[in-house]
């Protein structure tokens, strides 16, 4: 949590406040107790107390003046302090405005006021709830089996499948093969609920348990609980079948098992080697933070302080003994996995996340289908929400329920973002006061609970979100997950579980209308409503007040475009063709040729096809020359027949022929499988700073406007092309 480039000076502050925290004093219960009391009534002051106008300029400054100072320093007791006063701005500007800025006197501006304010709350609220949740992440290592391998316990790995290829299926069963754990303690179950026979026949090939049931009941968790009743190790590891694990994911996790006798669940992070689309429609695939890496990466290690860690559905081990004792996963709503957790812990049982990327898998290919993934886990929290509300019921810890609910009432944005992106239409179409007080007055009190809670965020999440993102991400989904949530609110049995499709190709660039149109919508609103403001502004020059208004929504206004520019390129699917996804890694790699000289070298970047690698300047390949490729695991070597698919200087891209079974397992356990594969997938990316996070989006916003106007030119030009009549005459020949 500390900046990279902290001074000695700085590390010397930081080391001063920790010794004074870390004191003796502290530990006595009295003194704690009255140190809070102190604390809750300081905070009540400083939230509540008047200010005139220049006194909560100064005020502000201040503070936002100790924030940055702060900010330089290291250590997690600075991060704290930034939250304290993130937690004071933020209280400042909500108490002024529920009791200075909501007395309205038209319907419409009560209307559109209370709207806004309402949206405000909630985002506040989760705002606290996210300190609260990852202000100190636990940071848990790894802890080692017994030396004697004959005290491992037995295992069964689960891989649910239902209707993807074999081609996705397979490198995640042959990942297992090389888990490194003794043979006669693991059991490997591919749980086809397609019950497809070339899954069978793959099955019986390789040695491993082809597993179905004559009914498709509940989904993945019910085809999870058929598989309990006929299996019996003590343990259980659920891999999706496009989630590929490493090697070493059990001997990483299993040890906590024996140390904590309670633990029933220890999840792993959800990792990714191919794009999402937002990372590879805006080009930002291992530049920025994807969507779920803040949940992987902060949140859960967050949550594994309070002992809330969610099951997440895959890469996890789970005691029987603790899932058989809350009648298997649970099966009362669509996220199965996030409500077996809650059920587990109203048990007391605990709960612990390992944030080390243990095993890998593809994300979805296309808008479309990341956004009906997304509307499904929306809807599972949200019903979760209504049947066993965690604010209720027994079991659990004030830490647990708050956790627990955070997570819930992040899937209620989409109301509240919508409230956000047209907010200041409001004023610039109907001339409604949504907040009755002078421009001048909110910027003193909004500016800071803003410009707090982005430096802080930034400073909390800077490896695993980049400041602005998540309203490009929440503007993307939001129209979309209003109407299941608030259908789950209302009647939590509507809807059903859908499988996320993987492993499809996208054949050509293309722009989708259909997805893309609540952001076009939203964005030809804002645009008429810039218009609008410039207007107003011609016509009432001469009210100061007036004008200062107007341009306090224009340029609220022009950011809710350029946010909805950026959704906008979200939705500008790129061309994926190819049938497996490389993996950037270096590896050492020998080449050896049809002349008998061989070339020891690094790769660039693998997949399942093949590699690409790095070779000397001077040295130049034919194409179509045959070359044995070997990688190696330890001391083992593993050679692979490829034909040179592509050369230029300083490097070749090598197909693979067609490789046997026993060959196809060797590659994976020499690459997807290794046991480093994934841990340094974020090294190189710059880490995040406000303005450098605010002005990318802005630019990506930008383009995707740009964008939008050359994909209206390209489709209408396709469309009016395909509805010109064809001229006969030109088609006949001449005689």
């Amino acid at each position: 949590m500390s900046t990279p480039n902290a001074t000695p000076e700085a590390a010397e502050k930081a080391s001063r406040l920790e010794r004074f925290v870390d004191a003796r004093i502290w530990a006595s219960r009295p003194v704690t107790i009255l140190v809070t009391l102190f604390a809750v009534v300081a905070l009540y002051f400083v939230m509540t107390v008047p200010l005139a106008f220049g006194e909560q300029l100064a005020f502000a400054t201040l503070c936002f003046l100790f924030a940055l100072g702060f900010r330089r320093l290291q250590g997690q007791y600075a991060t704290l302090v930034m939250i304290m006063l993130s937690v004071v701005a933020s209280g400042r500007y909500m108490f002024w405005r529920l009791t200075e800025t909501t007395y309205w006197e038209r319907p419409l501006d009560a209307a559109w006021g209370l709207l806004l304010v309402s949206a405000e709350v909630y985002s506040t609220i989760v705002l606290l709830l996210g300190y609260f949740q990852t202000a100190w992440p636990l940071k848990r290592k790894p802890m080692p089996l017994p030396a004697s391998r004959a005290e491992w316990p037995t295992v069964d790995i689960f891989i649910p499948t239902y209707n993807e290829p074999l081609s996705v299926v397979k490198p995640t069963i042959y990942a297992a093969l090389a888990l490194d754990y003794p043979t006669d303690k693991i059991a490997i179950h591919v749980l086809d609920d397609g019950r497809r026979p070339e899954f069978k026949a793959f099955c019986e090939e390789i040695g491993v348990h082809w597993t179905i049931r004559t009914h498709n009941r509940h989904a993945k968790a019910g085809n999870i609980n058929e598989a309990l009743k006929i299996t019996k190790g003590e343990y259980l590891a659920i891999f999706d079948c496009d989630h590929i694990p490493t090697r070493s994911f059990l001997q990483i996790g299993l040890g906590w098992f024996l140390r904590d006798k309670l633990l029933a669940m220890l999840q792993t992070p959800h990792h990714f080697f191919s794009p999402d689309p937002f990372e590879r429609n805006l080009g930002t695939f291992r530049k920025v933070p994807n969507e779920g890496e803040l949940f992987y990466g902060l949140v859960q290690d967050g949550n594994d302080l309070w002992n809330a860690t969610f099951f997440c559905g895959s890469c996890a081990i789970l005691r029987r003994t603790m899932v058989e004792e809350i009648g298997g996963i649970a099966v009362e709503t669509v996220t199965e996995d996030a409500h077996t957790a809650l059920k587990l812990h109203r048990l007391g049982y605990t709960t612990a996340y390992l944030a080390i990327p243990q095993a890998a898998g593809l994300a979805t290919e296309s808008l479309s289908g990341h956004i009906g993934q997304r509307i499904r886990w929306a809807r599972g929290m949200t019903q979760i929400f209504r049947i066993d509300n965690p604010l209720t019921g027994r079991g659990l810890k004030i830490g647990q329920r708050l956790c627990y609910l955070n997570a819930m009432m992040h899937f209620f944005y989409g109301i509240p973002r919508l409230v956000f992106l047209t907010a200041p239409l409001s004023f610039l179409f109907f001339g409604a006061h949504v907040i009755e007080a002078a421009a001048s007055t909110i910027a003193i009190f909004a500016l800071p609970h803003m410009m707090h809670a982005s430096i802080t965020n930034s400073r909390m999440q800077r490896s695993f979100r980049h400041s602005f993102w998540a309203e490009v991400y929440e503007s993307v989904l939001a129209s979309y997950i209003t109407a299941p949530t608030l259908l789950a609110v209302i009647n939590p049995k509507l809807g059903k579980f859908n499988v996320t499709a993987k492993g499809g190709q996208i054949a050509k660039d293309y722009f989708d209308w259909s997805i893309s149109r609540p952001y076009l919508f939203l964005l030809l609103l804002n645009l008429i409503g810039f218009v609008a403001g410039v207007a107003h502004i011609w016509l009432y020059w001469d009210v100061r007040s007036e004008v200062q208004t107007t341009i306090l929504n224009l340029c609220w206004t022009v950011y809710n475009m350029l946010i909805l520019g950026a959704s906008v390129a979200a939705a500008s699917e790129r061309k994926q063709v190819r049938t497996t996804h490389r993996v950037h890694m270096q590896m050492p790699v020998m080449l050896k040729f049809s002349t008998g000289r061989t070339l020891a070298c690094e790769t660039i970047d693998y997949s399942e096809g093949g590699v690409g690698v790095k070779l000397p300047s001077e040295i130049e390949v034919p194409m179509h020359e045959r070359v044995t490729v070997s990688l190696f695991r330890g001391d083992e070597e593993y050679a692979f027949p490829a034909t040179v698919g592509f050369t230029a200087p300083g490097r070749v891209g090598l197909r693979f022929s067609t490789l046997t079974r026993e060959q196809e397992f060797e590659f994976v356990k020499t690459t997807f499988a290794r046991a480093d594969a994934w841990t340094q997938w974020g090294e190189g990316r710059l880490a995040d700073t406000p303005l450098r996070g605010l002005s990318h989006v802005l630019l990506v916003g930008t383009r995707g406007i740009a964008g939008l106007f050359e994909h209206l030119h390209s489709d209408l030009r396709t469309w009016l092309g395909a509805k010109r009549p064809i001229d006969t005459k030109k088609l006949k020949t001449k005689d």
